[in-house]
């Protein structure tokens, strides 16, 4: 207890001297920095996925072949969440004598918990143009709300009267929107909404009926993984959970793709907080050596001084975390205000996990690297008290930097959220560690060999670096790779958001057409030529169920994966082609070999689906169809860009394998928003093709991309920032030794200017080391993380070494002038005299 008591007593003591304020600073700017990127990056992330659930149309929803058992519905409500209830089936609807199948939807009240409905008005003589507004509640009992297409196949007016089923309901309102319209691709043109209170007075819900039930789950993210995990041991067969991730794989990899890159944001304002740290801990040692020399000759041992400085280090590090965390909520609570009024969306509040994050980094950074030093401080011989030549013995410090560098590796993989990215950035960095100090120990060996003659700024600025060759190498190094993080960020952001512009582009194909026949293909293409729509490719599709893994017959009981179990109990969407497209792959394997033979029975698979399923190259499989059944063998396994909203298939064959089976094909082509009216030709002329529109889906990831720019530029500001705090203490180590330099060049003549001069010129240089270590750790880190943890095109610049060593000259020359000017304003007398 009194060494808890005298810890205290000497941080007081030193925070009352201002010994702490460089040490603290680094530690609060640090550890806000850290937390800020957290919890901005925690809000954005929950917003885009607020934002996309809107898409789903709640953020669970729970699908059934069966009516969802109540007590679902009763558990989530009893937790807080909001719920409602929905059925989907196809049927026919008539009017007179026209009759049209239309996707059906009957809905609860409170549909839907996330997104809009919109809904809209026919024009009229006094009023041209359509009204949109805001659907307010669900069709009231008696009446439906249909698309347009029934509107026009039908020819009916608001206030007729359409037959669904057994049914006589009126038409009142006009869809426009629906937020889940486009969920799974199955939804179908045109569509109806209907109340649930008339699905009984319809009669079409029978034995054997396809109908799909539905219980869609709102509320706050901690609730709703509560739920998710309480329902995955409870669902049936035919049951299945599913997140807008799940339901649309664009959205999936859009959400990663802008998670992660928030995460590397993050990563690099920890990296620029370590150097920060670092340094300023140096200075804090060498400013307590003689203190401990004191203690030795009072009687103080080794492990005294140890525990004494490690009860000084938590409460410091608890303190500063502390301040740290409460400046980033703040902090971010601006940011957040002001990104709101910016992009117009509401950011969800953050959990506590930044916090915690934030306090554990701030801890780890602190005694990461104060540890290699205390291990050394406590054994400061008591001679220093009357030789200030002795120095330390360096005994522990590989070993202690070794834990620092061990406990902040696991912070990074946590951080990341992926081991691989942690694990490539930590070793990134610890690479670029050992290459900037062997390269900038072979420089500063090269000053030393190449003195220059004369008394100019030149000369005495290298002569500075030369006689602190040590403190002048790890300055270089610390800023080489704060900076080296940030012009990582830099590039990866660049690079990203040129990708994801470049992977959905202004007319990215928003309709699909399904069900097209192989002598309708050439009266397509005709039609397209007719509207000036260039030819889309068409692929060809062959439905089959897997029977069969390696000649042992599939059971859903050997798939405890939901997911598993649903695509395993479902049959298969089966295409082919000679080509790999553009938007694919091989990640492993290899595509169709030219040597084999036709006949030869390859299967490709996509990479994602293989792992669901636990398939693996070398596998057979057996695949039944309408038309017979075949095998084949896993030759090679794919990526595929969902993003480019392009036809994709998890399966494809080898051509001439299915030459034999009845087949159907699929196309997807931009229609421009001036010809949405060809629609209702191309459906007149192909009645059994089945249209998907995926137009709103194509605007919601457009929307998250912009809103995950601004989140971007934001996160990229405040890890700038955190690199000031490397450079401020940067200069900051080596003031003390400055001062005392100062003083004596002074009193043998020197004027300010020289010496402000001579230092400029050591800045300067200090910043041309640091900005060539930066850009070359940036070219090879921004490569290796863009291909293999972001998945996209690496564009190398080449002015990113002029850049980096431009900024770093500038920048460290500016802030070392600025932090010396104390050091010029002291009176020679007075130093000398300390």
């Amino acid at each position: 207890m009194n060494m808890i008591r005298l810890s205290l007593r000497m941080l007081l003591r030193d925070w009352r001297a201002g010994e702490l304020y460089i040490l603290t600073l680094a530690l609060v700017i640090a550890v806000s920095s850290v937390a800020t990127v957290s919890f901005f990056s925690d809000r954005v992330q929950k917003a885009l996925v607020l934002e996309s659930n809107q898409l789903l149309g709640g953020d669970l929803l729970i699908t059934s072949d069966n009516p969802v058992p109540p007590s679902y519905a009763e558990h989530a409500n009893q937790i807080g969440l909001r719920t409602t209830h929905l059925a989907k089936f196809p049927s026919m609807v008539s009017f007179g004598d026209n009759s049209l199948l239309t996707s059906i939807k009957a809905v609860a009240p409170g549909y839907p918990l996330r997104g809009e409905l919109k809904l809209t008005n026919p024009p009229t003589e006094e009023n041209v143009a359509q009204s949109v507004r805001i659907a307010q509640g669900i069709p009231k009992p008696g009446t439906v709300w249909v698309g347009e297409k029934v509107i026009d196949a039908l020819k009916v007016t608001l206030g007729d009267k359409v037959e669904v089923g057994a049914a006589e309901l009126t038409v009142v309102s006009i869809v426009e929107s629906e937020p889940d319209h486009s969920v799974g691709f199955v939804s179908m043109n045109p569509r109806l909404l209907m109340n649930e209170k008339d699905l009984a007075a319809t009669r079409l819900i029978q034995p054997g009926s396809r109908i799909s039930y539905q219980l869609l789950v709102a509320g706050e993210e901690p609730q709703v993984k509560e739920f998710r995990y309480w329902i995955k041991d409870r669902l049936s067969p035919g049951e299945r959970v599913v997140s807008i991730q799940e339901a649309r794989p664009e959205i999936r990899s859009a959400l990663d793709r802008a998670g992660k890159f928030l995460n590397l944001a993050a990563l690099a304002s920890v990296v620029v907080a370590a150097a920060a740290i670092a340094l300023a801990i140096r200075r804090f040692i060498q400013r307590h050596l003689d203190g401990c020399a004191v203690m030795r000759c009072l009687g103080a041992t080794e492990s005294d001084l140890l525990r004494l400085y490690s009860y000084y280090f938590i409460v410091l590090g608890l303190v500063a975390s502390l301040s740290g965390c409460v400046l980033a909520v703040l902090t971010q609570e601006f940011l957040s205000y002001w990104l709101e009024e910016l992009i117009g969306v509401t950011l969800p509040l953050p959990s506590s996990l930044p916090a915690i994050q934030g306090m554990l980094t701030g801890m780890v950074l602190l005694l990461g690297f104060a540890l290699p030093p205390l291990l050394n401080l406590r054994q400061v011989p008591a001679l220093r008290v009357i030789r200030r030549d002795l120095e330390l013995v360096n005994m522990h410090s590989l070993a202690g930097y070794g834990f620092g560098v061990g406990i902040l590796s696991i912070l990074f993989i946590w951080k990341a959220g992926s081991f691989k990215l942690g694990i490539m950035i930590m070793l990134g960095f610890l690479l670029a560690v050992i290459f900037f100090g062997l390269f900038g120990w072979l420089l500063i060996r090269l000053f030393l060999l190449t003195r220059s003659p004369g008394s100019g700024p030149w000369s005495y600025g290298l002569a500075n670096i030369r006689r602190r060759a040590i403190p002048s190498l790890v300055q270089a190094t610390a800023l080489g790779l704060g900076l080296m993080a940030l012009l990582t960020l830099t590039l990866t952001r660049n690079d990203l958001l040129q990708d994801w512009q470049a992977r959905l582009p202004e007319n990215a194909p928003n309709r699909f057409l399904v069900n097209v026949q192989p002598d309708q293909q050439e009266k397509l293409m005709v039609f397209f030529d007719g509207y000036a729509i260039p030819r889309p490719k068409v692929f060809p599709m062959v439905r089959g169920r897997l029977l069969k893994i390696n000649d042992r017959a599939v059971s859903l009981e050997d798939y405890p994966d939901p997911r598993a179990k649903q695509l395993i109990n479902r049959e298969f969407n089966l295409s082919w082609t000679d080509t790999l497209q553009a938007d694919n792959e091989i990640v492993a394997g290899h595509w169709w070999r030219e040597e084999a033979v036709s006949s030869e029975h390859e299967l490709s698979m996509e990479e994602g689906f293989a792992e669901t399923l636990g398939l693996k190259l070398g596998d057979r499989l057996s695949f039944y169809t309408g038309g017979g059944s075949f095998s084949a063998t896993i030759t090679s396994l794919r990526t595929v860009d969902w993003d480019t909203f392009h036809v994709n298939f998890f399966a494809v064959v080898r051509p001439g394998l299915l030459d034999n089976y009845p087949a159907s094909y699929i196309t997807s082509f931009y229609l421009p928003p001036d010809k949405i009216h060809i629609m209702q030709e191309l459906t007149r002329i192909f009645p059994n093709f089945l249209v998907i529109d995926v137009a709103s889906v194509i605007e919601r990831v457009q929307s998250m991309i912009g809103q995950v720019t601004h989140a971007i530029e934001f996160v990229f500001l405040f890890t700038l920032l955190a690199g000031f705090a490397v450079m401020y203490a940067a200069i900051a180590s080596t003031q003390d030794e400055r001062i005392y330099e100062a003083a004596i060049f002074r009193t043998l003549g020197a004027k300010k200017q020289q010496l402000a001069r001579a230092w400029a010129v050591e800045f300067a240089v200090l910043g041309a080391l640091a900005g060539s270590f930066a850009a070359a750790g940036a070219s090879v880190l921004g490569y290796l993380i863009g291909k293999y943890a972001l998945h996209i095109t690496y564009s190398p610049s080449p002015w990113i070494g002029v850049i980096g060593i431009l900024v770093s000259v500038i920048g460290v020359t500016a802030f070392g002038l600025i932090g010396t000017r104390v050091t010029l304003s002291q009176p020679p007398l007075q130093v000398l005299r300390k």
